[in-house]
């Protein structure tokens, strides 16, 4: 049965909102406005402090939107700017008044700002010392956090451990390599120190694995290959998480992890609690009841393996327009591609035929419609048709993405024949049916790189990580640098163009920093040619 939020996570949504002026947030004095004479007393206070802090852990649909990164790749195409102007940013339009970026560039500052006081005030709460220790942990764990996605997102930011008064609001941004090692040193102490599991009501909250993982994503985004490896296999070793496997129903386990059937799995590491609640109004068809926003390209398409190991590239021409023309020709494609998007002609529970190329209701281009023909199915399920809204958790970090950190941190270090490589990828891939490595065809660190790049593809799509994928690998420039197509029409084999996109790494490297922190603190500098 789906848990409900504890009541003062209901209070937070109502006193702690993240929509706070950008004044306020820096200054505020106390989670709800209060003094800190009335306010920092009992547990329930540190409570409901902390979870205030837990506010910014993004959602994939709702809330932060993780989501919506793909349609900052090769992956998707973003439309709808009421949810966000994500398309100006792949057509090199994205200026300081972005609005994306000064939303983000708030929150994680407002969150930061709610770690420090938390950490300078839950001394003079009466509670349990054992327990006060923990949340400690957990408020610096997600300080650091918050830190980590601006680093990824702007480069040099600011560096605040501590609450900050209107005077002090003119802090310098502080180097990208000095934020990391502090991301790195508090991310590490409280990954030894945190409990590696919580009751099933409070798995939401940072843990060591959480902890682990965290450093094992940072670290591959900045190529420190070794704290990768490190990091990863204290989570494999930890034998907290594995893979979700339907036992009954192994053919669906994929599938499964992203609807209310899988929902509760050993596989997660970091979730959001009901973080794709809208996931029906953000993804679903429209013919369906549904409102589309963000549309896979056939760029993510076509990444996708024959179940027989080979990509569709290596068929030859006539067979590769073919799975062109019909993605999933004879059910022979990798089932992860079956499992993450609904393709045209496919059939709606066997009640609704996807034709996006004739049928109005789904036609390419139009309001509420796929932009491409295609559309994501993960977080879509027929439970939440009726409300147009549910409760499913989204996985900001599960075990599969761990898996593939570890392989590619080997593949990078020149280990790309190490049997615990290819043995992580196999895991993934077996998972859902698909062959184990050909270390006979992938026999070279570039043949095992190009594995895992399209493994990470084909596992984590539309999850968010390929925004960063593509910019640590360097081929971003190569891949949004491009025209961009959706679907083919299967009656007259003609593939949908959909947009041209303006991309430069000198530039769309890194977020702009908001207008409005540039005009407030005199000491800040913005991103190159912005």
């Amino acid at each position: 049965m789906k848990k409900t939020l504890k009541p003062y996570i209901y209070l937070l949504l109502l006193v702690g909102t993240l929509a706070s002026s950008c004044e306020k947030f820096l200054t505020i004095d106390s989670p709800t406005g209060v003094t800190d004479e009335l306010w920092w007393k009992t547990e329930t206070d540190a409570y409901n402090a902390l979870a205030s802090a837990y506010v910014g852990i993004p959602g994939g649909s709702s809330g932060r939107n993780i989501m919506y990164y793909a349609g900052l790749s090769d992956e998707a195409v973003h439309r709808g700017d009421f949810k966000g102007d994500y398309d100006s940013f792949t057509r090199g339009l994205a200026t300081s008044r972005w609005g994306v970026s000064a939303s983000i560039w708030q929150d994680d500052y407002i969150c930061i700002r709610r770690a420090n006081r938390f950490l300078e005030n839950v001394d003079k709460v009466f509670m349990d010392a054992a327990l006060r220790e923990r949340m400690k942990l957990e408020a610096r764990a997600l300080r650091a956090y918050y830190h980590l996605e601006l680093l990824m997102l702007f480069g040099d930011i600011p560096l605040l451990t501590k609450s900050l008064t209107p005077e002090e609001n003119v802090q310098q941004r502080t180097p990208a390599d000095e934020v990391y090692n502090y991301i790195v040193a508090e991310l590490t102490e409280c990954a030894n120190l945190l409990p590696a599991t919580y009751v099933n009501a409070d798995r939401w909250r940072m843990s060591s694995g959480v902890c682990w993982s965290l450093l094992s994503r940072m670290g591959l985004f900045k190529k420190d290959y070794a704290l990768v490896k490190t990091a990863s296999k204290k989570v494999i070793d930890s034998k907290v998480y594995k893979l979700w496997v339907n036992t009954n129903n192994r053919a669906a386990s994929y599938s499964e992890l992203f609807s209310y059937a899988g929902e509760l799995n050993d596989e997660r590491i970091l979730f959001k609690e009901n973080g794709c609640a809208n996931a029906w109004t953000t993804f679903a068809p429209f013919g369906i009841g549904g409102e589309t926003y963000l549309s896979p390209t056939n760029t993510v398409v076509n990444n996708y393996e024959t179940k027989q190991g080979r990509t569709i590239q290596e068929l030859g021409r006539d067979s590769m327009l073919i799975y062109q023309r019909q993605p999933n020709h004879n059910n022979n494609r990798d089932p992860r591609l079956a499992a993450s998007l609904f393709v045209p002609g496919e059939s709606f529970q066997g009640q609704y035929r996807l034709d996006p190329f004739y049928n109005p209701s789904d036609r390419i281009g139009e309001t509420k419609s796929t932009a491409t023909g295609f559309w994501i199915k993960k977080y879509v399920d027929a439970r939440d048709r009726q409300s147009k809204s549910g409760t499913l958790d989204f996985m900001v970090i599960r075990y599969a993405e761990i898996l593939l950190n570890y392989a590619e941190a080997m593949i990078e270090s020149a280990e790309w024949n190490s049997p615990d490589a290819v043995s992580a990828i196999n895991e993934v891939r077996n998972r859902v049916g698909m062959p184990s490595v050909n270390t006979g065809i992938y026999n070279s660190q570039q043949k095992m790189r190009e594995l895992i790049r399209r493994e990470r593809q084909a596992e984590l799509a539309f999850e968010g990580g390929r925004y960063f994928d593509i910019r640590r690998w360097q081929i971003d420039n190569s891949v949004m640098n491009v025209e961009v197509y959706g679907a083919t029409n299967p009656t007259t084999g003609e593939v949908v163009r959909v947009q041209t996109r303006k991309y430069d790494p000198a530039r769309e490297g890194l977020w702009p920093i908001p207008e409005t922190e540039l005009i407030a603190n005199p000491n800040m500098t913005q991103n190159s040619n912005y």
